[in-house]
């Protein structure tokens, strides 16, 4: 899901309103500043941020479009999708964006800088990129070796919870589990 272009969204229902409560919670324990929904296993085009209430607090920004772009900026930036990972990535500086509000309303405002590269970073989600397409191949080679370590250590910590939840029905020690396979 994460590699597919997301369809623009013509119903925006009362079932969204839950999503999106869902998803900047779940953006919020990351922790992070914004989330797509294709991140959350959601095949709609959209995205929620929050960079402060200094900065407009919680934003949901449907079927959103780049209309412009100027200048460059090189930053450090992360994806909750490779937690813990950063990695010094050039784009636009600034940004004009339209798109549509949580209640269907018509948006359309400038960004620079730190929002600048918000959106555009969920932008990316929705277009099926991911981070990991804009380093270079050892970097990106780094990161999905860091990612392949959490997966295995939350698999692993996952065997043994569930052995603790139920040692009487094991009469073994449990066996770890990579990615479905049975360490030996």
């Amino acid at each position: 899901m994460l590699r597919q272009k997301t369809p623009e969204m013509t119903d925006i229902d009362g079932k969204m309103h839950d999503l999106v409560q869902g998803m900047f919670e779940a953006m919020y324990a990351a922790p992070g500043i914004g989330l797509a929904a294709p991140q959350v296993g959601v095949k709609e085009r959209f995205f929620v941020y929050d960079l402060g209430d200094d900065r407009g607090g919680q934003q949901v920004l449907i079927n959103p479009v780049i209309t412009g772009s100027d200048g460059e900026w090189t930053y450090e930036e992360g994806c909750l999708s490779v937690p813990g990972q950063y990695f010094e990535i050039t784009r636009p500086k600034e940004i004009e964006v339209t798109g549509r509000d949580l209640d269907g309303n018509e948006v359309s405002f400038e960004a620079d800088e730190l929002l600048a590269r918000l959106v555009q970073h969920e932008l990316d989600h929705l277009d099926g990129v991911l981070l990991l397409d804009h380093l270079d191949d050892d970097q990106a080679k780094a990161a999905k070796k860091h990612v392949r370590e959490l997966q295995m250590r939350k698999a692993n910590e996952a065997a043994d919870l569930e052995a603790l939840r139920s040692p009487s029905l094991r009469t073994e020690a449990p066996k770890k589990r990579f990615f479905g396979l049975g360490a030996k």
